[in-house]
C-alpha cells in the first residue's frame, strides 16, 4: 500500500513516480553512453568498463529517490564528496557531467514535477562535487608610459 501523507493523501516517492528500478536503469545507462564518448568525462573515469559505476551510481540514485537502500547496505553512507576526491572536477567536468545527466532525464518520459526535482537535485550534487578551480590568469606587465 503507498504511504499515506498528513492530510490522508496517498503520497508516492520520486522512484515510484518515474517508475521505480527499470526507469533508474534506463536513466544511467543512457547517462553512461554519453559519458564513454565524451572525453572530457571520460579521463575521471578510470575503469576501462564503465559497468562498475554504472551499477553504483544505478543503485544510489534507486536509493536517493525512495526505493531499496541496497546501494548503502553493499557501500556503506555515499559520501559522494569523499569518493568523488580523487578525480579532478572542475566547472568544466561538473557542466559536461550535467549535460549529459539532463540530456538522460529528457530522454525518460518523466512527469514535469519528477524531472524538475530530478533536475534540481543534480544540479546542486554536481556542483558540490567541484574539487577544482582553474588556475588564475597570470597578466603580463604593464608597459612602462612614455
Amino acid at each position: 500500500m503507498p504511504p499515506v501523507g498528513s492530510r490522508g493523501v496517498i503520497t508516492k516517492s520520486v522512484y515510484e513516480l518515474a517508475g521505480g528500478e527499470g526507469a533508474f536503469r534506463d536513466l544511467v545507462q543512457r547517462f553512461y553512453a554519453r559519458v564513454a564518448a565524451d572525453p572530457i568525462l571520460r579521463a575521471i573515469y578510470p575503469e576501462e568498463d564503465l559497468s562498475g559505476a554504472t551499477e553504483r551510481l544505478t543503485l544510489f540514485l534507486i536509493q536517493r529517490w525512495g526505493g531499496p537502500p541496497t546501494y548503502s547496505e553493499r557501500r556503506g553512507h555515499p559520501r559522494l564528496r569523499l569518493r568523488h576526491q580523487p578525480f579532478v572536477i572542475g566547472q568544466r567536468e561538473r557542466d559536461a557531467w550535467l549535460a549529459h545527466m539532463t540530456a538522460a532525464v529528457d530522454s525518460l518520459e518523466l512527469a514535469p514535477a519528477v524531472r524538475k526535482a530530478m533536475l534540481d537535485y543534480f544540479e546542486t550534487a554536481s556542483t558540490a562535487m567541484i574539487n577544482s578551480r582553474p588556475a588564475p590568469v597570470e597578466q603580463a606587465p604593464a608597459e612602462p608610459g612614455p
